[in-house]
């Protein structure tokens, strides 16, 4: 182990000076969800609270509540609050952006030297622990993902963490139990279905041996996921969540103004099965592709050989468990994106255990040129991912800031409101995917008389959009019926 210490630092700062190559070409927050975390963060470091001034979905703005409203009835909060911390330490420095982005990209650093404690937990050599390190460092897909505004670099970690602190509560170590409780807790706050890790924590509790350790764990993990529970509680109803997420069969139905009606599915539950079936495939194929296919055999290996290890047990009824969950109940969600920070939660552990499934194939050398090809391919594919996340936002961003002098002042409609919110500044409400005549209704209750719409749109808003860039049009108000108008 000292023997590879040097190495592991080495291999460590190296992919920390990758992560700061990388920051020139993710300088904003890019999309939706990191946009969301950005503007809420500056509020609350601000003093705000975790509270937001723009309608991105009407799941947070009920019957048009005014603004501002509850934050986070749809997200979880550790994102935005992990880069509040760093807007208040070097917000003044740095800019709120830069800020928020710092303690996240740390975190990222780190998950190098947990891949590598996760390998050697698996009994694996230095040389194959150093390459499962190389490769999370690497990143291939997420190579963008752990310098963004966004949770994959703290469900990484913290996946990373509580597969290493399972494997000593396991051995019935009450504090690590405790602590793999935490580790749930803090993953529940960065991602929705992290909930599903109190299974294991429950098992360990079956179990007399281990007993003390997951009933630690599992309270500690209830009194985090209550706390939250309770807050979201306090902060009021939320509209149809379960409706807008779980029964919806168009993505474009859950940034409607009307509430989906679950009754439709009665007339045609083919297209419920049907949503369900293209998200298993399409997820599937998402999971072999974060691994670039030729890791999955050396996974299988890894998984077969320590399957009587029960972090290893416990990492594959929850991949299982994970992939199934996202693709059932939330088919829509998970295919645009919500699958692939899963992925992240469990990206080190699954390197780790390639590593380990290929040190017991491989002879040395073989192994050696292994090692080379398979880091290679995780560099190229993160070098290729960087540079398709620059091509797919940086444009998109430079051409809003270029278009915001030609909007009007005051509120407006957009389609991706927390995009607009966090360049405009103003408030901005997201087009409601029925069309204009529910636009109207959303200015009539906001003031905004305004609509921006981009290449990206609803469909009901084809006959508005002149094409090719953003267009900008008035909202007819008097499309609104009077009585939606009285209402609100």
């Amino acid at each position: 182990m000292k023997r590879f210490a040097t190495p592991l630092v080495l291999v460590t700062v190296t992919f920390a000076l990758v992560r700061l190559l990388s920051l020139p070409l993710v300088a904003q927050p890019g999309y939706t969800d990191a946009y969301y975390y950005a503007n809420v963060a500056a509020r609350l470091a601000h003093g705000q609270g975790l509270t937001v001034d723009f309608v991105w979905s009407f799941i947070e703005a009920p019957d048009l509540a005014p603004l501002p409203v509850a934050s986070h009835r749809f997200w979880m909060p550790l994102a935005t609050v992990v880069q509040a911390v760093g807007i208040v330490i070097l917000g003044p420095f740095v800019g709120d952006f830069r800020a928020g982005q710092i303690p996240l990209v740390i975190i990222a650093c780190l998950l190098v030297p947990l891949a590598y404690a996760l390998a050697r937990a698996l009994g694996t050599s230095d040389r194959a622990a150093l390459a499962a390190a190389a490769i999370v460092g690497a990143g291939g897909v997420f190579a963008p993902a752990w310098v963004t505004a966004d949770a994959f670099a703290l469900a990484a970690a913290l996946g990373a963490s509580f597969f290493l602190l399972y494997r000593r509560a396991a051995a019935g170590s009450v504090r690590d139990g405790a602590l793999a409780g935490l580790a749930v807790g803090l993953l529940y706050l960065a991602r929705a279905e992290a909930a599903l890790f109190g299974l294991a924590l429950l098992a360990l509790a079956l179990r007399p041996a281990t007993r003390r350790a997951g009933l630690a764990g599992t309270a500690v993990a209830l009194v985090i996921g209550v706390a939250w529970l309770a807050r979201d509680l306090t902060a009021g109803p939320t509209e149809s969540l379960i409706g807008r997420s779980a029964l919806i069969t168009r993505y474009e139905e859950f940034f409607a103004l009307a509430t989906p009606d679950p009754a439709r599915l009665i007339a045609d539950p083919g297209a419920f099965l049907v949503t369900r079936a293209a998200a298993l495939l399409a997820n599937a194929g998402r999971a072999v592709a974060v691994l670039l296919l030729f890791l999955l055999p050396p996974l299988a290996l890894g998984v077969r050989a320590a399957w009587t290890r029960p972090e290893v047990r416990a990492f594959a009824g929850l991949a299982v468990a994970v992939y199934v969950a996202e693709s059932l109940a939330f088919p829509l969600h998970s295919v645009r994106g919500s699958y692939d920070h899963s992925l992240a939660t469990f990206f080190p552990m699954a390197v780790a255990l390639s590593a380990a499934g290929a040190d017991g194939f491989f002879s040395p050398r073989a192994a050696r040129i292994a090692i080379v090809a398979a880091v290679t391919a995780f560099g190229l594919v993160g070098a290729i991912a960087l540079s398709q996340w620059d091509a797919t936002f940086n444009g998109v961003y430079r051409d809003r800031v270029a278009s915001l002098a030609s909007i009007p002042p005051g509120p407006f409609m957009a389609i991706d409101a927390a995009a607009w919110r966090w360049i405009s500044g103003r408030t901005v409400l997201v087009t409601p995917s029925e069309g204009a005549a529910a636009a109207s209704c959303v200015g009539a209750a906001y003031g905004a008389s305004t609509i921006v719409l981009e290449p990206a749109h609803f469909a009901a808003y084809d006959a508005l959009y002149r094409g090719p860039g953003i267009s900008i049009v008035t909202s007819d108000r008097t499309l609104c019926p009077p009585r939606a108008v009285a209402a609100r």
